[in-house]
């Protein structure tokens, strides 16, 4: 178990979840009650589930908690927004350690049936019609995720772009001032709209999308393959093969887990 433990929650990783977690109050259990399960064997569960793809009712034994407590941890940190935290803590560790290339970025979308419905679900014009969820995503030059979204599967691409781009957090730079805007944003032809790129070249942004009937995807493959390998590595989150979570909150949860996976084993890297 103590080997599981280490190669699921590195002891970099868990100093990290620390510094975001929400402080808890412990309470000594009286009369011989159950004492509240750590954080660490939590969490080391939670990314059991997340890469196993398995669902709560299916943890194993031997991580400790019970599949309830895991489940109610999940959710409440979930709520608080710990995950894009966690995520947001990572990207400034590697922007310290110059591991952000903000030269060329991309921006794309992947779709995912949604087995049980709930928010932010709709018809999956790619999949006749089943409902289904987006994950939308932004990635530096190396594919390494610095903004991400959900949504319905219906929602047009175009629409997510600036929600996107706004989205991406002021991260430490290894010298100078926090930087959150890309020198280049590179798309394919689903994003080509005048309007989107004046807004970009607005924020000091050069747009590289291609255009209908003028340009070829396949001239800008040679700087959008990085983001459609994040998309790959996205699917290393088993539990991310589909969408099973009926709360829109805790799907983008476990989203924000894969995120911040990408990114961990990057600055572990290094």
């Amino acid at each position: 178990m103590a080997s599981l433990a280490e190669r699921l929650v590195p002891d970099e990783l868990w100093e990290l979840f620390r510094r975001v977690v929400p402080p808890t109050e412990v309470v000594r259990p009286q009369g011989g009650g159950r004492r509240r399960a750590g954080d660490r064997e939590v969490l080391t569960a939670i990314i059991f589930v997340a890469t196993s793809g398995c669902t709560w009712r299916q943890l194993p034994p031997v991580f400790g908690p019970c599949w309830q407590t895991v489940y109610r941890r999940f959710a409440l940190w979930s709520r608080d927004r710990v995950w894009a935290r966690l995520h947001r803590v990572i990207l400034d560790e590697l922007g310290a350690r110059g591991q952000l290339d903000w030269s060329r970025c991309a921006i794309d979308s992947v779709s995912l049936r949604a087995a049980k419905g709930g928010k932010l679900t709709g018809p999956n014009p790619t999949d006749r019609g089943k409902l289904g969820s987006k994950i939308h995503l932004v990635t530096d030059r190396n594919g390494l995720p610095l903004s991400l979204g959900i949504s319905g599967a219906n929602l047009h691409d175009s629409q997510a772009l600036e929600p996107l781009v706004r989205g991406i957090p002021p991260i430490r730079s290894r010298r100078g001032p926090r930087r959150r805007r890309p020198g280049k944003l590179h798309a394919d032809k689903g994003y080509d709209y005048e309007g989107l790129r004046r807004w970009l070249r607005s924020r000091g942004i050069m747009p590289r999308i291609a255009r209908k009937g003028v340009e070829s995807s396949q001239r800008l493959g040679r700087h959008r393959w990085v983001v459609e390998r994040t998309v790959s590595w996205l699917a290393g989150c088993r539990r991310l093969h589909r969408r099973y979570e009926r709360k829109a909150e805790h799907f983008l949860g476990f989203v924000g887990i894969a995120a911040a996976f990408i990114c961990f084993r990057r600055l572990a890297a290094t």
